[in-house]
């Protein structure tokens, strides 16, 4: 073995797509690696309590494991996929046993999981509808190596919706650029949203596929350089704008999947007052104000513009919903909100933390459904509404982000 090699047997799956193994006492998170597997590993980094690996060579493999469909997936490559290496099943399998651990480590709970395929991905490729590329000084595209700023450079993308690759901006160079990343709404339209690095201007290469430019001026700003700065989502019978790079499910499916499981967890029942906090560009409060119609009201908080805007705009036909800017924890008191009796929250991955989970939980909903993209954060909130008189009831994962560690969850809480 090369110096700064490990002979290991790989252990259990953790958070953040790594397996755990130990050599001589200490833990090694090791990726490109399932458990069972003994591997050739070597140490890309190392602390005073662990050590970070690659398996760079695969000794005793497991069954499920297949080989990478993408060229650039692997040790040393593009940082965006963590499972292309084992099959859809043992992803889902993986991901299931990260959710279940965290749920009993953090929170105490002991809850088998499922984690649930959704519609618009069958092999696992071809979903993205929103993807990021990184440029380097010369205007090449590629992705960031995992745990690094080195871009790989990148000829396609084998996640990307085939929508988003007609584009073909992997094909040009992108002078002045900092990040290039291309939309494809299901509604049809395409964007190029253009980051450029400081004080330089960008020179924009003849695109394989209309779509609209659009430059990235920061804080969640964009302005159109050509065609329209808007897109539109359909879920249902409802049409959804979203505005330049403003936040939406990247998952062809996720949107519907999504709003079905949580309203099914809701049950709005006409006349109820409902809240949607962090709710974007109104995607859960649109579903909410149907179901408690024109004699209840639901309120959405949003801190960002832009996606207020767009929820105003995608709410308009329902009076009995509106939507205000701010922080949720200056939110609910602006507003004085003493009282709910449906609450939903979609936090970013960093969760509600103690102080909203506190003001949340005193708002003494019948039901709170809780939307998460980060297993961890979650079961953290979890517990911290069981101090506020919260149980879980019932909870759904999603593999809304094939060939990734990322996973969604929908959860149902109910006062104890």
């Amino acid at each position: 073995m090369n110096e700064g090699s490990l002979e290991l047997t790989v252990g259990p799956v953790a958070h953040g797509g790594w397996c755990v193994a130990r050599h001589e006492g200490r833990v090694v998170f090791v990726r490109h690696a399932l458990p069972g597997e003994r591997v050739i590993a070597h140490v890309t980094e190392e602390t005073t309590r662990f050590l970070r690996a690659d398996a760079v060579e695969i000794l005793e493999p497991s069954p499920d494991r297949v080989v990478p469909p993408c060229p650039y997936a692997g040790p040393g490559r593009c940082g965006g996929c963590d499972w292309q290496h084992a099959t859809l099943e043992a992803q889902r399998r993986l991901k299931a046993q990260v959710v279940a651990e965290q749920m009993r480590r953090l929170a105490g709970i002991e809850r088998e999981i499922v984690v649930e395929e959704v519609p618009g991905a069958k092999d696992g490729l071809g979903w993205r509808t929103r993807v990021q590329f990184a440029a380097l000084p010369g205007g090449e595209l590629g992705f960031r190596r995992h745990r690094s700023h080195e871009i790989e450079v990148v000829d396609a993308c084998l996640i990307a919706h085939p929508e988003v690759e007609a584009v073909g901006v992997e094909g040009d160079r992108w002078p002045g650029a900092r990040s290039v990343e291309v939309i494809a709404s299901s509604e049809g339209e395409r964007a190029v949203v253009v980051a450029p690095r400081p004080r330089r201007s960008v020179t924009v290469p003849d695109l394989e596929a209309s779509a609209s430019i659009l430059l990235d001026q920061g804080k969640g700003r964009t302005v159109a350089r050509r065609g329209s700065g808007l897109l539109h989502e359909q879920v249902g019978d409802r049409e959804f704008r979203v505005a330049g790079s403003g936040f939406w499910q990247v998952h062809p499916g996720a949107a519907a999947t999504l709003l079905d499981a949580v309203l099914a967890y809701a049950a709005p029942e006409p006349g109820e007052w409902a809240l949607d906090l962090y709710c974007g560009v109104g995607l859960f409060a649109a579903g909410l104000a149907e179901a408690v119609g024109p004699e209840g009201a639901v309120l959405g908080l949003e801190s960002e513009e832009s996606a207020v805007r767009d929820a105003r705009a995608n709410l308009r036909d329902l009076p009995q919903a509106r939507v205000e800017r701010g922080r949720v924890e200056e939110g609910l008191d602006r507003f004085q909100i003493e009282r709910a009796d449906l609450v939903v929250v979609d936090p970013p991955r960093a969760g509600l933390g103690r102080e909203v989970v506190g003001r949340v939980a005193a708002l003494e909903a019948r039901r709170i459904v809780y939307v998460s993209c980060d297993p961890a954060t979650f079961a953290r909130d979890v517990a911290w509404l069981g101090e506020g008189g919260y149980e879980l009831a019932e909870m759904r994962a999603f593999d809304a982000f094939p060939m990734t560690h990322h996973v969604e969850i929908v959860a149902l809480l109910v006062r104890a």
